[in-house]
């Protein structure tokens, strides 16, 4: 379901420069449904850059992946809570315990709840990857578990592959949402992505959010950018 924002698509803007930050911001604010800040951004800009970026008008997308003991998740949940988010994340694979945690800290927070979504697989990873690190089984299968896990531990959904959307909605539901990053106009660079599909394709496929990146904030014209993708999702 995506009734609560204008489009599904989150532009990511990922970069320590505020200015350039907020110029991106400024450009797609009005076009896409929100905005998607990350690690880079946080670490360089803080909870004061998350509200300069929010002033633009677009809900955000808070895309720290929490993944720590649950006291400490759950503290860190409160914390991001303050700062009005639309949707914010956790890593599936801290456990239940933890994922419960973050679950229980959002339902308690004062003001407006934002989604809280597991991370599954990143879409960078592919079978040979996850081999290499320990975690047996196809990405695809792996991400199915873990997301039945954070639906179980009363996450709002996940964050996956459009490669998995079928299977994860098959086990989770329509009401469970799913946020696909890894998405790429056609044409476009994958860039370290391995696991991919067009945003008119996630859409058909199930997605509710999709996360688009560089495709729109690295663009000469990242407004014509965002404009192009979400006319395509109109046709």
């Amino acid at each position: 379901m995506t009734s609560e924002l204008k489009n599904p698509v989150f532009c990511g803007i990922d970069t320590p420069d505020l200015d350039r930050a907020e110029t991106v911001a400024a450009a797609v604010a009005p076009i896409v449904g929100g905005i998607k800040l990350g690690k880079e951004f946080f670490t360089a800009q803080g909870p004061d850059g998350v509200r300069r970026i929010a002033g633009y008008g677009a809900p955000i997308f808070l895309d720290l992946k929490f993944h720590d003991i649950p006291n400490t998740v759950a503290g860190a949940i409160r914390s991001a809570c303050r700062l009005d988010l639309f949707m914010l994340n956790v890593h599936t694979t801290g456990g239940p315990a933890m994922m419960r945690a973050a679950a229980e800290a959002a339902h308690g927070a004062a003001g407006a709840r934002p989604l809280v979504i597991g991370v599954t697989v990143l879409t960078s990873l592919d079978d040979a990857d996850l081999n290499a690190v320990g975690l047996a089984g196809p990405a695809g299968d792996r991400a199915v578990a873990l997301a039945q896990l954070a639906r179980d531990c009363g996450l709002d959904g996940v964050v996956c592959s459009a490669l998995e959307i079928d299977g994860i909605r098959t086990a989770c539901g329509p009401e469970f949402k799913l946020v696909v990053p890894g998405i790429r106009p056609a044409g476009s660079d994958i860039g370290d992505q391995k696991r991919v599909m067009t945003p008119a394709a996630a859409l058909r496929a199930g997605a509710d959010y999709l996360v688009i990146g560089r495709p729109i904030a690295a663009a000469a014209d990242p407004a014509a950018a965002a404009r192009d993708i979400v006319a395509e999702l109109g046709d």
